[in-house]
């Protein structure tokens, strides 16, 4: 039986915000603004035309600096839990934090002296 209101509370608040959402859906089309100009038609919003084919040439640069953007960013994500904990850390999970950024570091260096990061 405790399961049982425990599910109707969720339901209850699962029926209360699709109808919140929904209201707030046609509420926000009904009172927009409804003024067409070809700017706002246009397939690109950026404030300048177009321009060139979509299956051009790409600089590997964009695509280098992504991933390794995406490396470091999942590394430093490791560094939230050790944040959360480091009171309770013994001097064992401090020393392989401590390895984990000292490798971190070294990556780091080993990419900006490759010139991974130079545009020019």
């Amino acid at each position: 039986m405790l399961v049982t209101v425990e599910f109707t509370y969720i339901l209850i608040l699962f029926f209360i915000s699709l109808g919140l959402s929904i209201i707030l859906f046609f509420l926000g089309y009904f009172l927009m603004f409804k003024v067409a100009y070809e700017d706002k038609l246009m397939g690109y919003e950026c404030g300048f035309d177009p321009f060139g084919n979509a299956r051009g040439e790409f600089d590997i640069r964009f695509y280098l600096v992504a991933i390794l953007f995406l490396i470091f960013d999942l590394e430093i994500t490791f560094l939230f839990p050790f944040s959360v904990s480091i009171m309770s850390m013994t001097l064992f999970s401090y020393s392989i934090m401590l390895i984990f950024l000292i490798i971190l570091t070294i990556g780091f260096i080993y990419e900006i002296k490759k010139g991974a990061l130079d545009w020019s």
